[in-house]
């Protein structure tokens, strides 16, 4: 079959290329992206006709990562891929934020994206790929995607230089790792992490990534003239504007008065159900067929409702709540609130709440990560959580979806960078925010609340972090941009924005427009606004708490770390582990070690719920070792009974010779009227011998008069 391929350089030594018509014809659209030796097989299919009564888009993303793609098999039991993990889900999120505003409004007809990494070289990342490979899917198909095509790139940079799809070796080095989407004429979504970068460097960064999108999306054009179907024809649904006029005169100055009036977000809700269900019942009271189009009377309320909100802003820079665009809501923030976590801490933002709690592990409780290109251990996670009665609602209690994913991975960025290393801490660290009240940018609050709790846990957090939430409402003359948006505003608006870092600098970034893109001056607007806003977050925060605590909770777990002979580590842990295994038992301890190759060491790492136990296990260690003190006590066990006296270990794998006559002051006949095999007794060391051998006395630990029979 002819192979329709066409290639580009897109970046500086980064070259793309994009095949179909061979495989998956059956969709209404699919092609295959590669670079280097990583190949993404992209598909996109619509449904001819929406659902009767549907009123929302129903897209869906999804990409996958087969393991035989890079030659492996997935770990665990079952030999099959499963339930999508988190970086396929962080991916798939990417690619639905960045071509879900560029379908034509009024589309509502159901459409899957399905990307499957097919071939991996374990250094190009398929994530970018299946974004670019879903977009020139949808363009050369008969889907409309008016706002399309567009591309996503990675800018990573090294050494001062910026670096477009960095491989995996070459992220290492990069202090940015941020994914940047947009169309030829401006920039729609990106989401990174950074190492404290200005504002000025972070645009920088996103100019050239938008570079070479420009590229990418001009690439696309051609495919299209080469290789694309006809558009299928869509007209959207055509609004009653006699029905549209009614709702108007009977609603808008309400809706204007709630909009004007300054409420908070339970009174603002109650207030705007009000309205519309008496519009509802006004109309069907008129006439009664308006009651199969109530949905349709609601959504004309949103609609007045969005006018006016937005309306108030562009005209009179003013907010629903009473704010100017550049103010932030009332702050409160408390640490130590629970008893029994190792830190803890609550950051309310106006009705935004979130109660964070630290705990602090050992070496078991790493996470093992099992993915495409990561085998490593994880010593650091974020875990959010959004309850249904953080927005007064009910619904069932299933485990995190999408959402909570995505939310709790920004956060983790954010903290991650101004984390101790475990090699520095020695702690596996788990952060969990329970969103408790909800009304905007709950993954900011996590942030904030989760770098005040690792400062109450004692975790040596570098600097203080603190995010925020920014939105924008683009007129025709202007666009205004917000601070600290709140809900209504987030969902009536144009952009959300959320910035994230010390003050010195960003790290962690996530943008998401809902119109066509932004104008680099609006954006650099944006960001000195934000970093205004940070910093006087960062000042709330600083009233409460400012550094980490000298001391941990009392609760937390005790390490202790030693170094030993890397000759020395079968020792340790003795025959089928028997050694090291005895020692966790008697000193009630978790006794981890590894070897460090390069410096011929072997190294220990002991953890107890109290440092005495951790001291014992580590002092028996040393003992087990041949650093036995003469003249020291030891609690040992007979082992074996001789005419001649008994053999007592009194370190794991070590025993001393008891001698008849060390037994008592008084004369022993036979050791066996005395001692026992499995009997234990403190000893004193009395002499190491050459070779080792030990030489133990009891009675050097008897009185003269005390003596047992």
């Amino acid at each position: 079959m002819e192979q329709n391929l066409k290639s580009i350089e897109f970046a500086p030594g980064k070259t793309l290329s994009i095949e179909t018509g061979r495989l998956a014809k059956q969709a209404d659209g699919a092609v295959v992206v590669r670079m280097g030796d990583t190949m993404v097989l992209c598909t996109a299919v619509s449904a001819k006709e929406a659902k009767p009564g549907q009123d929302f888009f129903p897209l869906t993303v999804d990409l996958r990562e087969s393991f035989s793609a890079g030659g492996r098999f997935p770990g665990g039991f079952i030999k099959r891929e499963g339930r999508p993990s988190d970086k396929e889900i962080l991916s798939s999120r990417l690619i639905d934020r960045s071509i879900r505003p560029l379908f034509p409004n009024g589309y509502y007809n159901e459409t899957q994206i399905i990307c499957t990494v097919i071939s991996s070289d374990g250094e190009n990342d398929g994530d970018v790929l299946g974004a670019v490979g879903a977009s020139a899917a949808l363009h050369i198909s008969d889907i409309p995607f008016e706002g399309g095509p567009m591309a996503e790139v990675r800018v990573g940079r090294v050494d001062g230089e910026h670096v477009i799809n960095p491989t995996i070796s070459e992220l290492e080095e990069s202090d940015i790792d941020m994914i940047v989407g947009g169309t030829e004429d401006s920039v729609i979504m990106m989401e990174g992490e950074m190492e404290e970068i200005s504002e000025a460097e972070m645009l920088d960064a996103i100019k050239a990534g938008h570079e070479a999108i420009q590229k990418l999306c001009q690439f696309q054009e051609e495919l299209r003239e080469e290789f694309g179907k006809p558009k299928r024809e869509f007209e959207p649904e055509e609004v009653d504007e006699e029905l549209k006029s009614k709702v108007y005169e009977l609603a808008q100055s309400e809706i204007q008065d709630i909009v004007t009036t300054g409420l908070g977000k339970e009174k603002y809700s109650e207030r705007l159900k009000a309205v519309k269900d008496n519009t509802v019942d006004k109309l069907v009271e008129e006439n009664e067929e308006l009651a199969e189009v109530e949905e349709t009377i609601r959504n004309i309320c949103k609609d007045i409702e969005k006018e006016e909100l937005r309306g108030l802003i562009l005209n009179e820079k003013r907010r629903i709540d009473g704010r100017s665009p550049e103010d932030i809501r009332d702050i409160w923030t408390e640490v130590s609130y629970m008893a029994r976590t190792h830190g803890s801490a609550i950051f309310t933002r106006g009705e935004t709440q979130s109660l964070v709690s630290v705990t602090l592990g050992s070496k078991k409780d790493e996470q093992a990560i099992d993915t495409l290109f990561n085998e490593e251990a994880k010593h650091f996670f974020l875990h959010y959580n959004f309850p249904p009665f953080s927005v007064g609602e009910t619904a069932f209690l299933r485990g995190p979806g999408r959402r909570e994913i995505g939310h709790g991975h920004l956060a983790e960025r954010a903290l991650k960078k101004m984390m101790p290393s475990f090699e520095e801490f020695g702690y596996v660290i788990r952060v969990i925010s329970d969103i408790l009240e909800s009304n905007g940018s709950s993954s900011m609050a996590s942030v904030c609340g989760g770098s005040m709790a690792l400062m109450d846990a004692g975790v040596p957090l570098k600097k203080p972090v603190a995010g925020i939430a920014m939105g924008m409402i683009v007129g025709e003359n202007e666009s205004v941009v917000l601070s600290d948006i709140r809900g209504e505003e987030d969902f009536m608006g144009d952009m959300d924005f959320k910035t994230a870092g010390t003050r010195d600098g960003i790290t962690a970034t996530q943008m998401d427009m809902k119109v066509e893109g932004i104008s680099f001056e609006v954006l650099e607007r944006a960001l000195k606004q934000a970093k205004v806003g940070r910093l006087h977050i960062l000042d709330k925060m600083s009233e409460t708490i400012t550094e980490p605590r000298e001391q941990l909770s009392r609760f937390a777990p005790q390490l202790l770390k030693m170094e030993i002979d890397a000759d020395d580590i079968g020792a340790v842990i003795g025959p089928g582990g028997k050694v090291i295994q005895g020692l966790q038992r008697d000193t009630d301890t978790e006794i981890h070690v590894e070897e460090d190759e390069d410096r011929g060491k072997g190294l220990i790492t002991i953890s107890a719920d109290s440092l005495e136990k951790a001291e014992t296990c580590k002092k028996r260690i040393k003992e087990i070792l041949g650093d036995l003190e003469e003249g020291a006590v030891y609690h040992g066990t007979v082992k074996a009974i001789k005419d001649y006296g008994a053999f007592v270990e009194i370190v794991p794998g070590k025993d001393g010779l008891l001698h008849v006559s060390e037994i008592n002051h008084s004369h022993v006949k036979n050791v066996s009227d005395v001692l026992s095999v499995g009997d234990e007794l403190d000893v004193k060391l009395l002499k190491v011998e050459r070779g080792g051998k030990l030489r133990l006395s009891r009675k050097a630990l008897i009185p003269k008069n005390g003596d047992e029979e």
